[in-house]
């Protein structure tokens, strides 16, 4: 096995699991609020395939995030309720109660610890790509030096675009704003997770975008995905983190994902990982900083 894909997310995984373990003591009362109104309220990204899809027919969305969800629901014995956000709305409503959980492909960061809590087991490993012109010259993160790069709100990936590649960062409201910008030239490159653009250049509408590409194979920041829960919140957070072990175990995780079009490398060898009991076994270096 490969660990450079799988280390990552154990070293997240140990990492948080003391701090899981320190507050189990402390009960919340999210769980029994759940069950007594018969409905949990996850927060998902949305129609953004290959993540969420869209049904013409209900307006509703499906894909990977409502399945991982609906599996949720059904552990508890509740029905579900789906709210689509954005990058500058989920944090608001997961806060400020609109929502339960968020699972959305929003990657751990230390910054988003630090006013959020998560179920230590990540869910996928994913990162950065940049799609750009095929005009444009830009074939590495370091050809975006002085050039704009714009990103969603609240991207994780502004900071090393700035900081290490020396981009000039745009912030917009979500990704569908981002690629007219690209497609309009006020901006050099539209940054984001690596699975949606490519999806938007393969998918069902891609002869649209057939003078774009992505810049380069290499991902910004490949970062352990987590589901996320308000601060405190021991046994929401020991719950969902014992279902995402499931999980990884039963292969629920690795057949939504290839069901639905998501890049399942990672899901793979953790699967496998977690099948022969090798998920846990990491090394001491693990538990340094992903």
């Amino acid at each position: 096995m490969k660990q450079s894909r799988i280390k990552p997310a154990l070293a997240l995984a140990l990492a948080a699991a003391t701090a899981l373990a320190a507050g189990a003591a402390h009960a919340d009362a999210t769980l029994d609020r759940i069950k007594q109104r018969g409905r949990i309220a996850i927060g998902i990204d949305g129609a953004s395939p290959p993540f969420g899809l869209l049904d013409p027919a209900t307006g509703k969305v499906g894909g990977f995030q409502t399945e991982l969800g609906a599996d949720l629901a059904r552990r508890l014995g509740v029905s579900l309720e789906t709210v689509p956000v954005t990058a500058a709305t989920r944090v608001q409503f997961l806060q400020a109660g609109k929502v339960d959980l968020l699972i959305a492909n929003i990657q751990w960061t230390q910054e988003r610890s630090e006013i959020l809590s998560y179920a230590p087991t990540p869910y996928n490993l994913v990162g950065g790509a940049a799609m750009v012109s095929k005009q444009s010259g830009i074939k590495r993160w370091e050809d975006l030096k002085g050039k704009v790069a714009c990103v969603s709100q609240g991207s994780n990936f502004a900071k090393p675009l700035q900081e290490t590649y020396g981009a000039v960062v745009k912030g917009l409201r979500n990704i569908p704003e981002s690629l007219l910008a690209l497609k309009g030239g006020s901006c050099d490159a539209s940054v984001h997770i690596q699975p949606a653009l490519y999806e938007t250049l393969h998918g069902p509408n891609g002869g649209q975008w057939s003078g774009f590409e992505l810049a380069t194979a290499d991902q910004l920041i490949p970062s352990p995905t987590v589901i996320w829960t308000r601060r405190g919140e021991a046994e929401t957070r020991a719950f969902v983190d014992g279902a995402i072990r499931d999980w990884l175990k039963t292969g629920l995780l690795l057949r939504e994902a290839e069901r639905f079009g998501v890049p399942a490398d990672y899901l793979k060898e953790a699967s496998a990982a977690a099948r022969e009991g090798r998920y846990e076994s990491a090394p001491p270096e693990a538990a340094a900083r992903p």
